[in-house]
């Protein structure tokens, strides 16, 4: 038995009384909703080769916490890797180390004034 099918089948016009038109664009407006958000403009896009950023609004406390904590690991990664060093290279990381211990400061105490304690 051979049953004629159209390809694709069209939708029952019965069915639940809903025009398939209209559900169409209903799914179209949800994907563009959550695939194509609407609101990003030149000024706040990054650049195409940026492939980090921060966002926008985030407040000065946590910008400044998360900048003494970033502080905090680099410190720690170039003194362990000073001692491990000889000579004028251990010299220069020792130079950086300083210049993160002095930012760290800076930033601890750029947090303290926003958020004493």
């Amino acid at each position: 038995m051979f049953k004629v099918t159209p390809n694709p089948p069209q939708p029952d016009p019965s069915c639940n009384g809903l025009d398939p038109k209209k559900v169409q664009e209903a799914a179209d407006r949800a994907l563009d909703f959550y695939l194509n958000p609407k609101g990003t403009d030149a000024k706040t896009a990054p650049p195409p080769g940026q492939l980090f950023t921060v966002i926008a609004g985030i407040d000065t406390e946590s910008l400044l916490a998360n900048l003494s904590e970033s502080l905090a690991s680099a410190n720690a990664m170039i003194s362990d890797l000073a001692f491990d060093l000889e000579g004028s290279r251990r010299h220069v990381a020792l130079g950086i180390q300083q210049v993160i211990e002095l930012s760290e400061l800076l930033a601890n105490r750029a947090l303290d004034n926003v958020d004493p304690r």
